[in-house]
């Protein structure tokens, strides 16, 4: 069975769209799929970034405390099930990732209310950043979100504007998993244009 495994930050769009993708090829393909955290702000931090940038990025910590403590103590599915709850909510119904809204998704995937206090305890920090290394360290330091995993090999990306469905979503894994085979390969890489499509 092939694996896949898919490190994310609730903010990220591009995270969003590569796992929706996943989702789609897990219909078509037998895949394992595992879910991680990652953390924007925790890459981040110490980069010479735009300030906007950075003011966009403060608080989004709190969110990411709140999946690693799912993390810690449900199984990967059920962080998987929260990943689509809050993702849903942010990306597709507009809602900003407030105490309120990742509460909310708490409820949608029946995860007990008191994760919430996650929010605030810095202490979680170091096995964010634990979980951040391990999915981002193989890929390199001029890289983001999304990073997948695929059999081992880890990649930036695929980036994707839209989500490719059924036997499309199917053909494009093929061809990650054929490329994934090669370890002298690196990168395939084109401007992006158009918009986001969350549909």
């Amino acid at each position: 069975m092939a694996t896949a495994d898919l490190w994310f930050d609730p903010l990220c769009p591009f995270a969003w769209i590569t796992s929706r993708w996943i989702r789609e090829v897990e219909q078509v393909r037998d895949i394992d799929v595992q879910w991680h955290v990652m953390s924007l702000a925790y890459l981040n931090k110490d980069k010479d970034i735009p300030q906007e940038y950075r003011e966009m990025l403060a608080g989004t910590e709190r969110p990411v405390r709140v999946a690693i403590k799912i993390a810690q103590e449900h199984d990967n599915a059920k962080l998987g099930e929260w990943y689509t709850a809050v993702g849903t909510r942010h990306h597709n119904d507009g809602e900003e990732l407030t105490r309120e809204t990742v509460a909310a998704s708490l409820a949608d995937v029946d995860l007990p209310a008191d994760l919430i206090e996650a929010w605030d305890d810095a202490s979680l920090d170091d096995a964010v950043a634990t979980s951040h290394h391990e999915g981002m360290d193989p890929v390199g330091d001029d890289v983001g979100t999304p990073t997948i995993h695929i059999n081992g090999s880890a990649f930036f990306g695929p980036v994707l504007s839209k989500i490719p469905r059924g036997e499309e979503a199917g053909e494009l894994w093929d061809g990650a998993v054929a490329v994934a085979k090669f370890p002298y390969f690196y990168e395939l890489k084109r401007s992006r244009t158009g918009e986001l499509d969350f549909s």
